[in-house]
């Protein structure tokens, strides 16, 4: 597979609401690198599609990830896979992009499910492994079940220096103060 091009890419986060990740430590670990991906994909132009599921029960998106994308409010999806909502779909297809980059919550459901929907749909799908996040077991189940129907996995530094390209734009924007420091080594 060839790298992934930021200019071909729309990130899409599923669901990150307190109600699918609560108290977990390994559960809000997810949610700091699949924040810090978000303000990379900002600091590059990466449009985003936010979904949230049953805001009055989970929660709305968390604030940082709206705040990220003004332009881009929230779509609720009452759907567990994002392509039984047509308006998210809509949104996705406006920004002209092939390459769905998605994280979120959960890894074998709503993840998975819209991750196969928009393979379906003929788009190239990455999911970034340590920004989605299931509970025990689910979580390998989740990426199992995508691999297998050709969806791509990635993670987030790799892809934030596949969205780079060059040791300078790495430099520059991967350490720029908006973007934050990273969840991990760099």
């Amino acid at each position: 597979m060839p790298l992934v091009d930021r200019d071909d890419s729309v990130l899409i986060v599923v669901d990150a609401q307190e109600g699918f990740f609560g108290e977990s430590d390994e559960a809000r670990g997810t949610l700091a690198r699949l924040t810090w991906l978000a303000r990379v994909a900002s600091k590059f132009g990466v449009p985003a599609v936010l979904t949230e599921e049953e805001p009055g029960r989970n929660g709305p998106v968390e604030a940082p990830l709206t705040e990220l994308f003004p332009d881009s409010p929230p779509l609720v999806k009452p759907t567990f896979g994002l392509t039984g909502t047509p308006e998210i779909v809509d949104r996705i297809d406006a920004t002209g992009r092939g390459t769905a980059v998605m994280v979120g919550f959960e890894t074998d459901v709503c993840v998975a499910q819209s991750a196969i929907g928009l393979r379906q749909r003929g788009l190239r799908v990455v999911v970034v492994e340590d920004a989605v996040w299931s509970p025990g077991e689910m979580h390998d189940r989740g990426l199992r079940r995508m691999a297998a129907e050709g969806v791509e996995l990635n993670h987030c530094k790799g892809l934030a220096y596949e969205w780079a390209r060059t040791v300078d734009l790495a430099r520059s924007a991967l350490h720029a103060p908006e973007v934050g420091e990273p969840p991990f080594p760099l």
